[in-house]
């Protein structure tokens, strides 16, 4: 039987929006992104995460009871839904006997073990889907996409299959998380963001993880930010390597390379090493 999906309405928001995705269990770097927000002076009624808040790394109890104890709004990732699900596997959407599917069957039943009952249960109170009107826009936040929270959706990835997002959502922005790389794309007055992941780096060669901020226009509208940050990568590192937890993710996190392109499309695969730099806009 399929799962019916559940879609939560924060109603207007207004002020400074944080948005983030893809802590991935990496306590060290959700510590910084609070620290961060705590700067900007963002309040929890303002933070998003586009899920996959459990994944590579060696904390995820610690993860997960932060973002209990902090109030924010997150929707379920693939990997929140199989562990609350029971599944066997993190539905991540990989090829199978692909590298990163094989490196799934270690880090999936280390996040199983170390989670509790309880804070497995918890998780059925993320939605699929979070709504807002802010500036004048109605936003949506979805994980991979609106038809499947697996899906992979890169800046290549064609209009065409981003359009039916916005048509089933009745969206002018949809944010996005999933495929682990920040961007964004403006086509026909509607905008997908992408603001990247915190617990994993974007491939570019640096250990940088990225966010995104979002800011009202006082001429109307908004505008958006693309920002990284450094964090104690190291430590994140070793306790990976303590935990034997894969060890070509710890080294991912040291060298800021992903061991494998399986996921991407060409397009991307030839942005490998390539630092990332990407300005500010305003919808």
């Amino acid at each position: 039987m399929k799962r019916e999906k559940t879609t939560k309405d924060l109603g207007t928001l207004s002020g400074r929006i944080l948005v983030f995705g893809g802590v991935y269990s990496n306590w060290q770097a959700l510590q910084r992104m609070w620290e961060i927000a705590a700067r900007l002076h963002i309040s929890a009624q303002n933070i998003i995460c586009t899920g996959d808040i459990i994944a590579y790394c060696a904390q995820p109890a610690e993860t997960l009871q932060s973002f209990t104890d902090r109030g924010v709004h997150t929707i379920a990732g693939n990997v929140e839904i199989q562990l609350r699900e029971g599944q066997d596997e993190c539905g991540c959407d990989f090829t199978a006997g692909s590298r990163c599917d094989v490196f799934s069957r270690n880090w999936y039943p280390y996040a199983q073990e170390q989670l509790s009952a309880e804070s497995k249960a918890r998780m059925h109170d993320y939605p699929d889907f979070l709504t807002f009107s802010y500036a004048g826009k109605k936003c949506c936040v979805v994980h991979g996409s609106y038809f499947e929270t697996s899906e992979f959706i890169f800046k290549s990835t064609p209009w065409s299959v981003k359009a039916r997002n916005f048509s089933v959502t009745d969206a002018d922005v949809i944010l996005a998380g999933h495929c682990g790389l920040p961007f964004h794309h403006l086509e026909q007055d509607k905008m997908w963001l992408n603001p990247g992941v915190i617990g994993m780096p974007a491939n570019d060669g640096t250990t940088r993880v990225w966010y995104m901020v979002l800011e009202e226009n006082v001429a109307g509208g908004f505008a958006f930010q693309h920002h990284a940050f450094d964090y104690d990568h190291r430590l994140t590192a070793k306790l990976m390597r303590d935990n034997q937890l894969p060890p070509e993710y710890a080294h991912t996190l040291e060298t800021g390379l992903w061991d494998n392109c399986d996921i991407l499309p060409e397009e991307e695969t030839a942005l490998q090493g390539k630092r990332i730099e990407l300005a500010d806009k305003i919808f």
